[in-house]
Formats: C-alpha cells, structure tokens, sequence
C-alpha cells in the first residue's frame, strides 16, 4: 500500500481542541494489564465548530470527551491542549450535557431546570427578587419547549426517561440562554432517549443556539443521521481497522474518518435529499462494519478535513506492512 502522509496543519492559535498521539486506557483485571481504548488520536478542532462525534458501541466516544472536560486525565499524548490550556478540572469554559440524567430526586421538574441557575448564579443574584422573577419565566418558557409543563410539579422518579432526560437537556439549556454558552460544550449522546418528534426539536434548537453564540461543540450520538444534520465535521471513531502489526498494538479506537459537511438550510427536510441519504451509508459502510477493517494506510482517504491529520510515520507504516515472502533458493546448479 502507498504510504501518503498526513502532516498537521499549522497552528494559528483558534485551536479549541488540539491532541497528538494521544493514548488511553483502562486496567482490567482480569488480564492484569491497561488495556487502549484510545490508540494515537490526533485532532485539531477550530473554535466555533459543530463536530459530530460518532462510531460503533464501546469505541471510546464517552471516554474521549471526559479528555476534554477533564473528568479524566489522558494517559500519554504527544500534546494536548483544550481551549489553550491542558485541560484540568471542569470549569464553566466547559459545558457538559451527559448521557445519564443527574437530576436531583427530591426537586420537581422545574425546581431542577433552576438548578443550574443557582450554581452560576451571583451571591447578588440569588438575593434578587427580580433577578428570581426572569429565571421563573425563563423556567416556564422551557418547560413549554420541551413539552413539561403538565409535569413542572412532579418528581423525576414520576417521568419516563424521555421526559428525564428533556428535564436535564433544560436544565443545561437555560443556562446558556442566561449565561451565554460556554467555550466548550460537550454532548454525550443527549437526545438518545427522546422521540423522534421531539429529538428533531432540539436538534434545531441546538443548532440555533450554536448559529447565536459561534462556539465549539462537540456532539456524540448513536444516529448517522442526526449526525449529519447537526455537524460541520463528522469524525468517525472506530476499534476496526488493522495494520498488521502485533494483536496488542492494533488494540483501541482510531480516528478512521474526518469529513467536513456542507452548510445547509436549518430545516430537517435535508435528511430526505439524495446525497444526504448516500453520505449516512457511506459513512455507515466504511466506519462501522467490523467485516470491512480498513488499513492504516486507508484512512487518509477519508480524513477529508482541513484540519484532519496523522501521526503516523513512515518508520509505522513500513512496520505495520506484512514482510515480503522470502526468496527461492536458487537450484542447485550442476556441473557442464
């Protein structure tokens, strides 16, 4: 296979998020040993994207987006900074709406959506009738987007897990909206429990969220499609590739696909349209058959963004290629 490198674009200092060669991993007891669920991740992000982050079940999208939030620490990169700083503790610059619920059980459904108000709330704030006044009306006006207002004085263990998981959404929502969106939003699979009616709510919510405020998003689903609709990028995570090296270096997620997406009007309709349709299967096809293992040496016809690039050397690649058959011996020659 031809070896076409990849080399990292420049650096100009707009870099929400910028990790090289980064690996990371778990220790499993079983086999008294870490085990990689990240294997050499590199990845600029500009500040103001919207990338969709997607791949198959247990590719190590949740755990790269504790990398950047620094819920946890990477274990060893070559670089990595988020928002110009190694990442430590999370921090307002870095917003999180998580897969699970976290909502509080012995608060209604509105009492939770203020929630997030009073964390970020002023000591000034908290002591002002008026300022108590406009989150009220501001908790009212998400209980009716997001179609809770028949719950606002119930509990959450009365809720379904769609009706949760809006809850959590507003809670992180009408933060925004008071506070301004942070630097840094991360997404962990925030719509999976929602109806599709409704999923398509919110995702034209968040996009007119993100076209108001132009910061960085990061957004893992499950869904090609609403991948594809949300995003200015999509990268493909996956645990299946090979490159013929030992078992226990192909072990981990790659970055396998990097593509960036066409702006498109704010409308859903788009999903319905030919090539929207053609590029979910390709991506589909190519990043999430476990019968279709692309080559190292492959992915760089998928890392299609700007700022897509590899770490891989050619001194890798040269390892990673099977060795050439030996050669015949030559036949024993006879005298004349």
């Amino acid at each position: 296979m031809e070896f076409i490198p990849r080399p990292k674009p420049a650096i100009t200092g707009n870099e929400a998020i910028h990790l090289e060669d980064a690996y990371h991993g778990y220790y499993d007891p079983s086999n008294r040993r870490v085990r990689t669920v990240l294997n050499d991740i590199d990845l600029i992000i500009s500040r103001g994207e919207f990338v969709s982050l997607v791949g198959p079940s247990g590719c190590g999208k949740s755990t790269l987006l504790k990398l950047f939030t620094g819920q946890e620490m990477v274990q060893k990169a070559k670089y990595f900074q988020v928002l110009g700083r190694l990442p430590s503790f999370p921090d307002r610059s870095r917003g999180v709406v998580f897969q699970n619920y976290g909502l509080a059980p012995h608060l209604t459904v509105q009492r939770n959506i203020l929630l997030g108000l009073e964390f970020q709330s002023s000591m000034l704030q908290r002591f002002s009738p008026s300022w108590w006044r406009q989150a009220k009306d501001m908790a009212r006006k998400y209980l009716d987007d997001m179609r809770l207002s028949d719950a606002s004085n119930k509990y959450p263990s009365e809720l379904s897990g769609g009706m949760r998981q809006r809850v959590a959404i507003a809670q992180t929502l009408i933060t925004i909206d008071l506070f301004g969106m942070p630097d840094l939003i991360c997404m962990d699979e925030s719509y999976g429990a929602l109806d599709a009616s409704t999923r398509e709510d919110l995702q034209i919510f968040i996009l007119k969220l993100w076209e108001k405020y132009k910061k960085t998003v990061v957004f893992v689903t499950h869904n090609l499609e609403e991948a594809v609709f949300l995003g200015t990028r999509v990268i493909v995570l996956s645990q299946f590739w090979t490159s013929d090296l030992p078992a226990a270096q192909e072990e981990g997620s790659r970055i396998i696909m990097d593509i960036p997406l066409e702006p498109h009007a704010m409308s859903t309709e788009v999903k319905q349209t030919t090539a929207f349709k053609e590029l979910t299967k390709y991506i589909l096809e190519r990043g999430f058959n476990p019968k279709q293992r692309l080559h190292i040496a492959q992915f760089n016809a998928d890392l299609r963004h700007p700022n897509a690039f590899s770490s891989l050397t050619r001194e890798q690649f040269d390892a990673s290629q099977p060795a050439p058959p030996a050669a015949a011996p030559p036949p024993d020659s006879k005298p004349g």
